[in-house]
């Protein structure tokens, strides 16, 4: 075997994905048998990413190990756990949000075959959030830069230490150790690329935790002796963690040049400060004005009130950009007007849609003086979308984002390759919004995937399902007889929910099919409840006829899935919920290609494949009908595609999930109150 890769993984599930595909997929050119990947799981156990597991239950060549160590930055115990299990003539150390570039395998192959040398450097860059890629920088010790030949690797005895700056002493010594073209060697080609964490990683952290890389110096000069060659290296690299203003805070420079020994240096040091200052404070000065607009639109009592004690007691909701009670939020409030009754829930609506507020629940309209109050003062903030006007999340406000949705299109950051259709969309404003988040909610395991990718921040991931759902495992038989009732809907009929979703590149609710032409062809048995997406307002705009019904309107669309026996959908995230009914799905696709091409997507509705497509298919209205007149919607095959879905994208769903929420955002309660029940 001549390649292991060795990868902790660890807080990267939302790159690794990519990171093992680039590995294993049909991108890594070669044999199934010249290289195994190691992933080690460096969390609790049983905490590990399920990415990994996923991959190497259906890849030999993937195998998963559990690392011992319980340093607060085990990664690098995790790579010499893995160097000691690995197998392959040369090893290469990857992070899970690295990935090799197309042709990057048959390149390293072809370089190890000719030279065979000890240590081969290859080209590596970085890719920022914005998918801008730079050059990686070639003066620093990074080990996914660098091959290194097993024997050599172990005949030297070469070890990550444990810590901060783990690869300074492997990496450096590797390449002292090999000083010559025929054990060191240089591929000059781009094969690895980096991207950053965002946020919440330790380079992005200042602290005197960065003093280490001092420690890791001095321990390689004890391996390696008073070698002038260490001394150059550790002026540079010291004087780079100096200059990154993610690791040495201002406050703690002149105790880092103290520590590192270097004060003849700092005076040249404090000249490149002041005019970075000086470039700094230019630039406040050309953004001052935007600040002021944004200042004097901020209400004067807003700035006041940013002033006052949080109300540990209060909690602000809101949904789907003010439109009132709705979702996940709406179950999170009535969960806790039980279980945390202490709690006062206010809801954030906008005057448009005052009449959507139920009779009876509080309400702040957006913009106004006490909406203002309220999102300065309370301590709890839920929502499924933002909150309006930009506000200042303070010390101590605890922000829970539960989404509304699981992402079948491209979401947040996976947008950027489809300019067209964001365009005016701030990402830097998406950004600073998931900053906000303290909790972000999670429906299934590839949702989290998704968010902890396209949302980069430092919030904590809870994979609890979505209280909207909890109804579907709750309501009595009785209550869909109920709802249908209020709809006028005879007992008896077959009812099917068509709820399609909205399209980016299309203005207006403009259904691929007939309502009225369906529910003649279908008879007096069906009836056809058509919910247009929110987006497109209160009505579908077009009218109703025998057997058809317009439920655009009606405030939940939880209601009308339980009111249903069917849903014919799109790519709406709704199939997703609606499988949680564990009732017929039929997906209707006509403009597949087109909306795949226009938004991108994240699974195929329309492959077939188990897990992927959630019941029949069909792309056009001849087909939807024929589906529908023959039965083949509630199928055994389509039920057993159903199965395979719902355990991929329901399996936190078990009516629970708004407690669950309630307990994690409430623990404790303010005031050390523990919720109730």
């Amino acid at each position: 075997m001549l390649l292991s890769v060795v990868m902790p993984v660890r807080h990267t599930q939302g790159h690794l994905r990519a990171a093992l595909e680039s590995l294993t997929g049909r991108t890594a050119a070669g044999t199934a048998a010249d290289r195994e990947v190691l992933a080690v799981e460096t969390g609790p156990p049983g905490d590990g990413p399920a990415v990994a597991r996923e991959f190497a239950e259906r890849d030999p060549r993937v195998r998963v190990l559990r690392n011992a160590g319980g340093h607060e930055h085990p990664e690098g115990a995790a790579r010499n756990t893995g160097a000691a299990e690995a197998r392959g003539a040369y090893l290469l150390f990857l992070d899970g949000d690295d990935h090799l570039l197309p042709g990057a395998l048959e390149a390293i192959a072809a370089r190890l075959a000719a030279d065979r040398p000890d240590v081969l450097r290859v080209g590596h860059d970085e890719a920022d959030w914005r998918g801008v890629v730079r050059p990686g920088d070639d003066t620093l010790p990074t080990a996914r830069a660098q091959l290194f030949r097993r024997a050599f690797w172990t005949a030297h005895r070469l070890r990550f230490t444990e810590g901060p700056y783990d690869e300074v002493v492997p990496v450096h010594r590797a390449a002292l150790l090999a000083t010559d073209a025929s054990t060191l060697a240089v591929l000059d080609h781009v094969c690895v690329r980096h991207r950053p964490r965002r946020a919440g990683t330790f380079a992005t952290t200042p602290g005197r935790a960065h003093f280490a890389v001092i420690d890791a110096y001095a321990r390689l000069a004890e391996a390696t002796g008073d070698d002038p060659r260490v001394r150059a290296l550790r002026t540079a690299h010291l004087e780079a963690v100096l200059e990154d203003p993610g690791r040495i805070a201002p406050e703690d420079r002149r105790a880092f040049f103290r520590a590192a020994g270097l004060p003849g240096r700092y005076v040249s040091h404090r000249t490149r400060e002041t005019v970075r200052a000086q470039r700094t404070r230019a630039r406040t000065t050309v953004g001052a004005g935007r600040k002021a607009l944004r200042t004097r639109v901020m209400r004067a009592a807003y700035r006041t009130d940013l002033h006052r004690s949080l109300d540990p007691y209060l909690a602000v909701y809101g949904a789907y950009w003010n439109r009132g009670v709705a979702c996940n939020p709406a179950a999170v409030y009535a969960k806790a007007r039980e279980l945390v009754p202490h709690i006062r829930g206010v809801w954030a609506v906008s005057s448009r849609h005052l009449d959507r507020m139920p009779p009876g629940v509080p309400y702040v309209i957006e913009g106004s003086r006490a909406y203002w109050r309220a999102m300065a003062t309370a301590t709890y903030l839920v929502n499924n979308s933002s909150f309006p006007g930009g506000f200042t999340k303070r010390p101590g406000q605890v922000y829970l984002q539960t989404h509304h949705g699981t992402p079948l299109k491209t979401m947040g950051l996976d947008q950027l390759p489809y300019p067209a259709l964001t365009a005016g969309v701030s990402y830097e404003r998406v950004l600073a919004h998931a900053d906000q988040w303290d909790l972000s909610l999670s429906a299934n395991p590839h949702t989290t995937e998704i968010w902890d990718r396209v949302y980069p921040a430092s919030y904590e991931q809870v994979a609890y399902g979505y209280p909207r759902n909890d109804v579907y495992f709750t309501a009595p038989p009785e209550r869909a007889a109920k709802i249908r009732a209020g709809l006028g809907i005879a007992p008896g009929r077959t009812v099917l929910l068509y709820a399609p979703t909205h399209r980016d590149y299309r203005k207006g609710f403009v259904p691929h099919l007939d309502p009225q032409r369906l529910a003649r062809a279908l008879g007096e048995e069906y009836v056809l409840l058509v919910r247009a997406h929110y987006f497109y307002g209160r009505s579908t705009g077009r009218p109703a006829g025998d057997g058809v019904l317009d439920v655009t309107g009606h405030p939940s669309v939880e209601e009308l899935c339980l009111a249903s026996d069917a849903l014919i959908s799109d790519y709406s995230s709704l199939v997703f919920d609606y499988a949680c009914l564990d009732r017929p799905i039929i997906t209707y696709a006509p403009d597949w290609a087109a909306y795949r091409a226009a938004r991108g997507t994240y699974v195929d509705l329309l492959s077939g494949r188990p897990g992927d497509t959630p019941g029949a298919v069909a792309t056009t209205e001849d087909e939807l009908r024929e589906l529908l007149l023959t039965g083949a919607w509630r199928s055994p095959e389509a039920a057993a595609l159903r199965t395979a879905f719902r355990a991929r994208f329901c399996p936190y769903d078990d009516g629970h999930a708004a407690e669950r929420v309630v307990r994690r955002l409430f623990r404790a309660g303010p005031g050390g109150v523990a919720p109730q029940g």
